[in-house]
């Protein structure tokens, strides 16, 4: 059941950029072996459903606020509105540590998501112990493969220019972030 609310979240978000399909199909399709492999990996983490999709919407926003990829932070509030995360929960990530917005797993999520973006990583081993008390291992897998994956995600945009199409336009959206040092 989660893999189909995913898809027709995704399918919601994209009709609403339908219009803007933004710059990154034109650049992905001068390298058609990088389109299909980055649609490979897009296709098995939407179809990797033994994680809670909100827990991955959090860990995704994190992640691109503290890249500062403004096309994921526009797609990622969108995909955040239609996965149920409230509209605290997006525009508190750069205070998450504070905000009452998150449960405990929440908070260990979005700080496992700030550890694996920040260079050099940073607290991983005591976060990924935490996580594992409420996590499986398959679980902690697919938070660490969608973490990593929103890094490369979001760096590629960042590289090839490509800019916010309006996903999210009207909605409560999390904004860019300067990476925490601890």
């Amino acid at each position: 059941m989660r893999v189909i609310g995913r898809i027709r979240g995704y399918a919601t978000v994209v009709r609403r950029a339908r219009r803007h399909r933004g710059d990154l199909v034109g650049w992905l399709g001068r390298r058609p072996q990088i389109g299909v492999a980055t649609a490979g990996y897009e296709t098995a983490l939407l179809f990797s459903n033994k994680l809670d999709p909100r827990l991955k919407e959090l860990a995704e926003l994190k992640t691109a606020g503290l890249v500062a990829c403004q096309f994921c932070l526009d797609i990622g509030s969108a995909l955040a509105h239609t996965s149920g995360l409230s509209e605290r929960q997006i525009t508190d990530l750069p205070r998450y540590r504070t905000s009452d917005a998150y449960s405990e797993l929440e908070k260990l999520v979005i700080a496992f998501a700030e550890a694996m973006t920040v260079t050099p990583a940073v607290d991983i081993d005591e976060l990924r112990a935490g996580l594992l008390t409420h996590l499986t291992k398959a679980q902690l897998t697919e938070l660490a493969a969608t973490i990593a994956w929103e890094n490369q995600r979001a760096r590629l945009n960042q590289g090839l220019g490509v800019q916010p199409t309006g996903m999210a336009d009207g909605l409560a959206c999390a904004m860019p972030e300067r990476p925490h040092t601890p």
